[in-house]
């Protein structure tokens, strides 16, 4: 059984999307992914595209989405920081990790975001393999 996850964000186009990135290379096999974004936007950001791109992470494919297009229950609800109020979305466990928004900024800032995004999805997937999350 997997877990399913979503992270959400106002737009669905920049950190919430590579967190998707992150997690269905890194966990895939424990998670089933989602991401998706409170507002309509046009496109994923090119540059956060790039970046995961360089790291190895392909993107290309993703497209911004709505909550509406998403499992109607998770196992983990992740907000990305962008003060963000979701309707309710009933989940066993919720986090909200608190990142800046790279958008209108430098390459360089979204490789940071990149990175940052990375080590949070690395513990979380340390965090439910260890049972520190239980989701029972």
């Amino acid at each position: 059984m997997k877990y399913k996850v979503a992270f959400v964000c106002v737009h669905n186009s920049c950190r919430s999307q590579m967190a998707e990135g992150w997690a269905k290379k890194l966990g895939g096999e424990i998670l089933e992914v989602y991401s998706a974004g409170t507002e309509n936007y046009p496109e994923v950001k090119p540059l956060a595209v790039a970046v995961m791109e360089e790291a190895g992470v392909d993107m290309s494919a993703h497209h911004p989405k709505l909550l509406s297009d998403i499992p109607e229950s998770l196992d983990l609800l992740i907000t990305m920081g962008c003060n963000v109020v979701c309707p309710f979305v009933p989940n066993k466990h919720f986090e909200d990790w608190g990142l800046d928004d790279p958008s209108g900024g430098p390459i360089e800032d979204y490789r940071v975001t990149r990175e940052l995004i990375k080590d949070k999805v690395l513990n979380l997937l340390e965090r439910l393999q260890s049972g520190e999350i239980d989701l029972k």
